[in-house]
């Protein structure tokens, strides 16, 4: 999976979703299988910030922009995580877990664009390979951004229309990217 830390046993996802509401770490959960999720950096978080404001903005009115604060299940592979950023256009789908009547924790299913801020570390394979790959899986997801420190540079993946590969736009220093019919300078992203 991300290479954070051993696999503990099986972990149902109402125990899991129990232990996230109580503590004060994030972890992915994998079909049963928890992981601890790496911190980020201050540059990580700023250029998190910087990206959900933008998108906040561009789409006001129009659809909902999450932090990273709020949990993603993707259904098809069994995955719960917190990317970076997240976007829903129209009515929010949300898995609820509740035991006792009591709401244990929800996460969102139908994000339609997701940012992921690529760390300098071992975890931007992940966000680009099996990360990517589960959230493929996803029926409403359009777009997948992916924001690299060290260099001006976002990536965005857009679902095809029909059948095929997801195609990529690349927009460096200088450069503009569309995302959800918007267009975004990367410097405003990277500018302080």
């Amino acid at each position: 999976m991300t290479g954070h830390a051993s696999p503990q046993p099986y972990v149902s996802f109402e125990d899991y979703l129990a232990q996230e509401a109580e503590g004060e770490l994030k972890h992915e959960w994998l079909d049963g299988v928890v992981y601890a999720m790496a911190g980020g950096s201050v540059e990580h978080g700023r250029l998190a910030t910087k990206m959900t404001t933008a998108l906040t903005v561009a789409l006001a009115g129009r659809c909902t922009v999450y932090s990273s604060d709020v949990m993603l299940y993707v259904r098809e592979s069994n995955l719960a995580t917190y990317p970076d950023g997240s976007v829903v256009c129209g009515p929010v789908d949300v898995q609820r877990v509740v035991r006792n009547a009591r709401t244990l924790g929800e996460a969102v299913t139908n994000p339609t664009l997701i940012v992921e801020v690529l760390s300098r570390d071992s975890t931007e394979g992940y966000d680009r390979g099996e990360k990517f790959a589960h959230y493929m899986r996803i029926p409403s997801l359009a777009e997948y951004v992916l924001v690299t420190q060290g260099e001006r540079r976002i990536e965005v993946y857009r679902r095809p229309s029909g059948r095929g590969h997801w195609q990529g736009e690349v927009g460096q220093q200088g450069e503009a990217v569309t995302m959800h019919g918007h267009t975004f300078r990367v410097d405003d992203i990277y500018d302080q």
